[in-house]
């Protein structure tokens, strides 16, 4: 006897966790799809393992996790459908995950979509003529069930086909979340997120960074951006220095560690090995830091932060040795303290 299997969107979220187990009590085999970026949840790559196994104890449900980080990147050039408050493209990203989940149909053996989108609960993309255009663009029209919100819309291939029962759906619409959690309690569902934006291209101040970045903020071209670019730029204290050069200090161990194991061939780091402080990380330095005319001046502007920033001796700043570590070779330096926090104000992003 043959299952008929279904692609869901998870986001870890409530709606797509009831979407996915509503259409899976039909006896449909659910596969989750869980897409990360370097704007939300692409930590979770780090154990997929274990993440898994969370989410079949918690919900029942397999997901995979699929890294769109490439192609999100190129989207934020220039998102087709514009962006919402902040810098958030939330109508492209959806077609942009919808697209990559019909490719996948044939490699999971699976008949259709499953999204958890509730009609009108958000502004920008769950209006009805937003739906449509999402299921346009991302050509899953007739493919693409709503389990949630399926009654206020027109019967989808899976529900005429039979496969699924279109009088066990639902018809919520709104922002309330009353529905859901109610039906939640009769899933058994009993630990869920609570609702929040786990997208950072919706935090004013992450996005404005963000759209700054891709404006120019640094000497990179966009064609240079790598995902790594953006984990880094959510990270510690951010710093433009003169000629454009892109600085990054730890403000903790966690974040020293972190810029460690972010950096690339092409960077160098720097820290003071003898005293407790912060971790500075110098993003393509390699190939954008000219050695014959600002290596100098730019070192001495790095060392003076990372020594300001460092913890304090007998209540001073004095001078420290701070190792440079570059093209697989170390060299100590000794820094003089910035302590005029006007020299470097205007190179704080």
């Amino acid at each position: 006897m043959s299952t008929t299997v279904a692609l869901g969107l998870f986001s870890g979220g409530l709606d797509s966790i009831l979407a996915c187990r509503v259409v899976a009590d039909q006896g449909i085999l659910v596969k989750g799809l869980k897409f990360v970026t370097p704007f939300f949840d692409h930590h979770l790559l780090a154990d997929q393992e274990k993440y898994q196994r969370e989410i079949r104890q918690k919900y029942d449900i397999d997901v995979e996790l699929i890294d769109l980080s490439e192609g999100y990147i190129d989207l934020l050039r220039n998102p087709a459908h514009g962006f919402g408050k902040n810098f958030n493209p939330c109508i492209d990203c959806k077609i942009l995950m919808l697209k990559k989940a019909r490719q996948l149909l044939e490699r999971y053996q699976a008949s259709f979509l499953v999204t958890g989108e509730v009609l009108g609960q958000r502004p920008m993309s769950q209006r009805r003529d937003t739906l449509r255009v999402i299921e346009r663009d991302a050509g899953c029209e007739d493919i693409l069930l709503r389990p949630l919100c399926a009654r206020r819309l027109n019967p989808t291939l899976p529900e005429r086909a039979g496969w699924i029962d279109r009088d066990r759906l639902f018809g919520f619409s709104g922002r309330g979340r009353r529905p859901q959690i109610e039906l939640a309690g009769k899933l058994g569902i009993k630990e869920f997120p609570a609702p929040a934006g786990g997208c950072v291209l919706t935090d004013p101040n992450l996005a404005s960074r963000i759209e700054r970045f891709y404006a120019g903020l640094f000497a990179l071209r966009q064609e240079q951006f790598q995902a790594n670019d953006f984990r880094l730029l959510l990270v510690g204290r951010q710093f433009r220095l003169p000629g454009g050069h892109w600085l990054i200090l730890g403000r903790n161990e966690q974040e020293n560690d972190l810029l460690c194991s972010l950096a690339g061939p092409d960077d160098w780091l720097l820290y003071m090995p003898e005293r407790p402080g912060p971790t500075g990380l110098l993003r393509r330095a390699a190939v954008l830091v000219n050695r014959d005319v600002d290596e100098t001046v730019t070192l001495n502007r790095i060392g003076g932060l990372i020594v300001r920033y460092g913890r304090k001796i007998n209540g001073a700043l004095p001078p420290g040795d701070v190792l440079l570590e570059r093209d697989g070779s170390q060299e100590v330096l000794r820094a003089i303290p910035l302590l005029d926090d006007v020299i470097f104000r205007e190179w704080i992003v």
